[in-house]
């Protein structure tokens, strides 16, 4: 299958997935809660990356494009529009991740939506622990791997990218035609996420030991998710999103 039908495929199922949730307020309540509550964790067991002076942009770009409970509609019909030109014009690496972008996308927010569906059966408890029930009531574990993979891999090749002479350059030129075209979200997350992981190439290593802490805290959080005694785990979640608050204030 080509690339751009890839992307295609894959933003109609965001778009699709999106529609259930018109009609249905209190399914989206539940879906933003669920997508608010998994940026505030994100952002709670990455305090330290946050505020680090070589580690925080790539952190926050983590945080804002793939873990945010933001509106990324704009930018999907952006992605979708150009897949096309995407890939009749950029390398094969930046195609790839364009792809695993989109996949890693789509997956999400179809477990985003089994999340909050599972959410309204959860009445009573607290948000932590109604997060813990509907995490293993959704299970499949598999695709919970393969998203930690996929966002790694997605870091690994924005890393590997920073070393192919002139394509930050070539992503700079198409920064005015982008906004003319009515691309600019998109064309801020290539160039965004372009810049930040080269700022943090300069540093021998830099990349492989941020991907390496973000690979370890995700996946070992995984497990307990699954497999702990749930009350540690609400506690864990308790202690996590405290801390985001905490920060914020």
């Amino acid at each position: 299958m080509q690339a751009s039908t890839q992307i295609r495929d894959s933003i109609s199922r965001v778009v699709a997935l999106r529609q259930k949730v018109v009609d249905q307020p209190a399914l989206a309540q539940a879906l933003h809660t669920v997508k608010h509550m998994q940026a505030q964790r994100f952002a709670g067991t990455y305090q330290d990356l946050l505020h680090s002076a070589s580690y925080a942009a790539c952190a926050n770009f983590f945080l804002e494009e793939l873990y945010s409970a933001k509106d990324f509609a704009e930018r999907d019909a952006q992605f979708a529009r150009i897949a096309g030109a995407l890939e009749r014009s950029f390398p094969g690496p930046v195609v790839a991740a364009a792809v695993a972008l989109a996949e890693l996308h789509n997956l999400t927010e179809e477990l985003d939506l089994a999340m909050a569906l599972n959410w309204q059966l959860q009445p009573g408890f607290s948000p932590t622990h109604a997060y813990v029930l509907a995490w293993r009531a959704v299970g499949r574990r598999e695709d919970r791997l393969w998203q930690i993979k996929t966002v790694l891999d997605i870091g690994q090749e924005l890393g590997q990218l920073t070393r192919k002479p002139g394509l930050y350059f070539m992503l700079k030129m198409m920064r005015k035609p982008a906004q003319l075209a009515g691309l600019g979200s998109l064309q801020n997350f290539l160039e965004s996420g372009f810049k930040h992981f080269a700022d943090l190439a300069r540093n021998k290593g830099a990349v492989s030991r941020f991907l390496d802490t973000v690979k370890a805290r995700e996946s070992a959080l995984l497990d307990r998710l699954f497999d702990a005694p749930a009350a540690d785990c609400v506690a864990e979640l308790n202690q996590i999103l405290a801390t985001a608050e905490a920060d914020r204030a």
